[in-house]
């Protein structure tokens, strides 16, 4: 039996959150024949490189979160909030609820709750209501009710605090392949002065690979309701 296309939804804070905690598993489940949909809440765009604006630099990662989901086969959504500005109003979970309906998201991934950064934190309440919301039918909005399951919440370095690996989903050898190639595409994850992100990541995928003996895997966490569900898979 053939198996259902599932349709697995990203929500980053930024650009590049969800491309790199989760670009692994985006990568793997693309080549597996899934839809890979990045959602972006703010451009990301106040880590600007010097050399160039804040609106040019907006841009230049609009570009870049599109050229990343393409690469895998997907599409990105990238909101018009401003680079730490992000309000988690019922406006914001509203259009994130609608997204969801509209893509038909089965599985949703996002940020862990504690954060050093302010829209990380807000993502994770967004996409907690956006989700109840998108799943009530009494909600009306332009598309039906739809459910999605999760969220998984995303190991992250700036994400840390309170952060224990629940589950660990496996990066195949040929989903890691694919992952660098298009992390690349992202200016910030080469060429940060601050910090070595795609190095850092490519390792923790790795490490995290030894530890479910797996060639490489991404860790997730899980909101203390969730951990009493059995499940084998997303």
């Amino acid at each position: 039996m053939e198996k259902k296309q599932k349709v697995i939804m990203a929500v980053g804070g930024h650009i590049g959150d969800m491309e790199l905690t989760c670009g692994g598993v985006l990568a793997t489940m693309a080549l597996k024949g899934h839809k890979i949909i990045t959602v972006a809440m703010t451009g990301g765009e106040r880590g600007n490189p010097p050399q160039i604006s804040v609106a040019e630099y907006r841009k230049q990662k609009e570009k870049e979160a599109r050229t990343f989901a393409e690469m895998l086969g997907g599409e990105a959504v990238v909101m018009s909030y401003a680079d730490g500005e992000l309000p988690a109003t019922d406006e914001v979970k509203l259009q994130l609820c609608d997204l969801i309906r509209k893509y038909r998201a089965d599985v949703l991934l996002t940020h862990w709750k504690n954060s050093i950064h302010k829209d990380h934190i807000a993502t994770y309440h967004i996409v907690k209501d956006a989700q109840f919301l998108a799943g009530l039918p009494s909600v009306e909005r332009a598309y039906p009710a739809h459910y999605a399951a999760g969220p998984y919440l995303a190991q992250n370095w700036e994400d840390a605090e309170g952060f224990v690996p629940y589950l660990y989903m496996e990066v195949t050898k040929e989903g890691f392949a694919l992952w660098r190639k298009a992390i690349r595409t992202h200016w910030f994850a080469v060429n940060s002065p601050s910090f070595n992100y795609m190095e850092y990541y490519s390792h923790l995928m790795a490490c995290n690979g030894c530890l479910s003996r797996k060639p490489y895997a991404e860790a997730f966490d899980l909101d203390e309701d969730q951990k009493k569900v059995f499940r084998t898979d997303f």
